[in-house]
């Protein structure tokens, strides 16, 4: 009888590697980042309607709707940054998704502040940045005080 010989203990038999287009699919979920760039590309084509106030309210609805507790754009973000929080490729194309919402927000305010219905006083960069950062708050708050937020942000905006 022919004696085979012994395998070493390293020596395991070679996996036959699925090419990744035989691969089951992953369900696709949207990224922070996707969702925050939908988010500015709606601001942008929207843009501020024609009635007089009706944009910057408009801008601070999409807004509170996207940053609302229990929205997917809430929990992803929360998700995403605990996930990727060492990652600082990550990091930065969160904040680059975060600037182009603030970009689209300061350039319809931009166009608000023409039609003169919101306050003129302080940069517009600088009311679209304290915008969102009051907006991205609301995902902490109680789903009841939602509109009440956005009501005083409305007021704010408007300068009274």
């Amino acid at each position: 009888m022919a004696r085979s010989r012994p395998r070493r203990a390293d020596a395991r038999p070679k996996r036959r590697r699925v090419p990744p287009t035989l691969a089951r699919p992953r369900p696709k979920r949207p990224t922070a980042e996707t969702l925050l760039l939908d988010l500015a590309r709606d601001i942008s084509v929207r843009g501020v309607p024609a009635g007089p106030a009706a944009g910057v309210e408009a801008i601070v609805a999409m807004l509170a709707a996207a940053y609302a507790p229990d929205t997917p754009l809430a929990k992803t973000l929360h998700e995403d940054w605990l996930r990727r929080r060492g990652d600082k490729t990550a990091q930065l194309a969160l904040a680059w998704a975060r600037e182009q919402v603030r970009l689209a927000v300061a350039e319809e305010f931009q166009r608000a502040r023409a039609k003169r219905v919101m306050r003129t006083d302080g940069d517009v960069d600088t009311l679209a940045w304290l915008v969102l950062a009051a907006c991205e708050a609301l995902a902490h708050e109680p789903p009841s005080a939602v509109s009440d937020r956005a009501h005083a942000l409305l007021a704010f905006l408007r300068g009274r």
